[in-house]
């Protein structure tokens, strides 16, 4: 959820409620500002009273990189707008060329992008698989065709297909 607290959209990143005995309860909270990236944490007491961001979701298309910024192009008006890697954070080492997604805008300005939930990517770099491993519970690192380094199974070779999920970095199955 994104809310506007002091005057800046903010992402709840995680929060607790918190009762402790007999006080009132509240919430603690970690809060990443949308604009500055930084992270902080704050205590919502109950009588608080919280905004809720309104953000414009556009279907975009990523188009290239150019070494500061990364452009998408609205697939609806075909606007391109551009970002940072400040921006995107982690979301950056996944985007391919002709990757559909959605990015958010706060007051007409672009301030993040929602990876998809999965993405299918070749495997280019891995150990060979061992005979008789496929009952081991180790797994070993593998290099995607975008650089990106994530942990398979062992019975995953080079050039097999499987699919990821970018938001955790993480091997979901293999592609058929």
């Amino acid at each position: 959820m994104v809310i506007v607290f002091e005057g800046e959209p903010c992402r709840v990143v995680e929060f607790r409620h918190h009762t402790p005995g007999n006080l009132r309860a509240m919430i603690q909270t970690k809060l990443r500002g949308l604009r500055s990236g930084s992270s902080f944490e704050h205590r919502f007491r109950s009588v608080d009273t919280v905004e809720r961001a309104s953000l414009e979701q556009h279907d975009m298309e990523y188009l290239y990189s150019d070494g500061s910024h990364h452009h998408f192009m609205n697939t609806e008006n075909y606007e391109q707008v551009a970002l940072s890697d400040e921006e995107l954070g982690d979301s950056a080492q996944w985007l391919a060329p002709g990757l559909k997604l959605q990015a958010e805008f706060y007051e007409g300005a672009p301030i993040g992008i929602d990876m998809p939930p999965s993405l299918e990517l070749t495997v280019t770099q891995t150990e060979p698989s061992l005979k008789g491993a496929t009952v081991s519970n180790v797994n070993k690192p593998a290099t995607l065709e975008n650089g990106v380094i994530i942990q398979v199974p062992p019975f995953i070779n080079e050039g097999d297909r499987i699919r990821v999920d970018p938001n955790e970095g993480r091997y979901i199955e293999r592609a058929r």
